[in-house]
């Protein structure tokens, strides 16, 4: 460590998002000396600023308006919403206030020193923020990410990434999204609720890359009758800023339009911390690979969250954190995750986790599949969303739960059980002997879970079979 650092500390976390405050967090509440680094006004990274948070408030007011919409199928109308954009905005960002405030304090109360600025290495021992050298004996590097670019595209305020979109500065009446995975659609479904009419382009063949396509299918049938088109496996040639609008060449179409949404991936920040300076290899892609005790190439210096490498998820990233603090402080612990749940917050919600179909299929990897359609639940029939799917994946000879996918009304929350049950090694008839809350969409894991071992009947009670060896 530097004698003449501004700051020495024990952990130095480069990066204030879920995995950066985490991690600090966990390695003060263990007794070390801990600063953390970051270049945003408030703490809280990306997810709690312009990503996670900000998004699930703006969608939460997507579903109200849906929802008040669909009700005049049960005989119940409402008028023509009126909507106070600049409302709206500030109840979002009073959400992300209270939240990042709460981290502020949580600082404070562990005396974390907050470094404000860019940080980047200088030694193996060292990292410059402005004027302050910051001396340490560990790193976490928890730097995160940012959203793509597509180089073609001409710099004009109507062409937002999703932090623009976050903003909601207006509502377009034409919105071009370019790119069909999980950032764009939960935008389009926000604008679609909001009154824009949403076209969505996609490069490859299906909406949300990764997700089985019998759960995408029942999203797509759904967005299909609301937005104005979509198109996959078609990518955008070129844009033309016009006085009148957005001139976008795609496929076969010429259309004009008043803001496009760029949601096409998001790239690691391995790159830009001076990473070099403290021998710590970084990928030709940016990423910061780590072994399962999170330490990098450098013993002393560890990754976590996003530039560690994929999925790109908050939850991983905080999983990864506690980890990486522990490692530090002496305990004998390595990453050991089964499942990682991902989450699309559209309308409907998918959700899936651990072994997928396309995987299998793609690994040559044997299943079986225990599914279970909503239009057989009561629950979902009783609240006018009969349009979900709830399945398990299963290993043939021993029924263990090896994966699941779930469409529909708040997908994400249901899906934790599952995530559970390939934690814990758990089979299917584990899940299907376990009484689920009746009437609830809980109900369709329980059911999916006794179609995958052939015993389902109807709701009524099955006796209880004998365990399997």
């Amino acid at each position: 460590m530097p004698e003449d650092a501004d700051v020495k500390v024990q952990v130095v976390v480069l990066g204030a998002g879920p995995g950066g405050y985490t991690a600090a967090f966990r390695a003060a509440d263990l007794g070390l000396s801990v600063a953390m680094i970051d270049r945003g006004e408030r703490l809280g990274g990306v997810c709690l600023n312009v990503g996670c948070i900000p998004s699930k408030a703006l969608l939460h007011v997507a579903k109200v308006l849906s929802e008040a919409e669909e009700m005049s199928e049960m005989g119940v109308s409402f008028g023509k919403p009126t909507i106070d954009i600049d409302h709206v905005r500030g109840w979002k960002e009073d959400v992300v206030g209270r939240l990042t405030g709460g981290l502020e304090s949580l600082a404070k109360q562990r005396k974390v020193t907050v470094v404000r600025g860019t940080g980047e290495f200088t030694s193996p021992n060292s990292i410059k923020v402005g004027d302050t050298v910051v001396g340490f004996e560990h790193c976490i590097i928890a730097s995160g990410s940012e959203a793509a670019t597509l180089p073609f595209l001409p710099e004009d305020d109507r062409i937002i990434d999703s932090t623009g979109a976050l903003e909601v500065q207006d509502i377009p009446e034409r919105l071009l999204v370019i790119g069909g995975g999980i950032i764009g659609l939960e935008m389009a479904t926000v604008y679609d609720a909001l009154g824009s009419k949403v076209t969505v382009v996609e490069l490859l063949d299906q909406l949300i890359p990764g997700a089985d396509k019998d759960l995408v299918r029942v999203l797509e049938k759904r967005i299909k009758g609301r937005y104005e088109a979509i198109h996959l496996k078609t990518g955008v040639e070129s844009v033309e800023a016009t006085p009148d609008g957005l001139k976008v060449k795609f496929g076969e179409n010429v259309e004009t339009f008043d803001k496009i949404l760029v949601a096409v991936g998001r790239r690691p920040n391995g790159k830009v911390i001076g990473a070099e300076a403290a021998g710590v290899a970084v990928s030709d892609r940016g990423f910061i690979e780590s072994d399962l005790q999170m330490r990098t190439n450098v013993p002393h210096i560890f990754s976590i969250g996003d530039v560690r490498g994929e999925p790109m998820l908050a939850h991983k990233a905080t999983h990864e954190g506690v980890l990486a603090a522990e490692v530090i402080a002496g305990h004998d612990v390595s990453w050991d995750v089964r499942s990682i749940p991902s989450v699309a917050y559209t309308d409907p919600e998918v959700a899936w986790t651990g072994l997928t179909e396309t995987q299998a299929k793609a690994e040559g990897i044997e299943y079986e599949v225990g599914a279970f359609p909503w239009a057989a639940s009561g629950r979902a029939l009783s609240i006018g969303r009969s349009d979900g799917l709830t399945k398990l994946i299963v290993e043939p000879e021993t029924h263990r739960v090896l994966g699941a996918g779930i469409v529909g009304v708040n997908a994400g929350e249901l899906l934790a059980e599952t995530v559970l049950a390939i934690e814990a090694g758990l089979d299917a008839e584990d899940i299907g002997l376990t009484i689920h809350p009746h009437p609830t969409l809980s109900e369709t894991v329980g059911f999916s879970a006794e179609a995958a071992e052939g015993t389902i009947t109807d709701i009524m009670p099955k006796r209880k079979r004998p365990k399997k060896d």
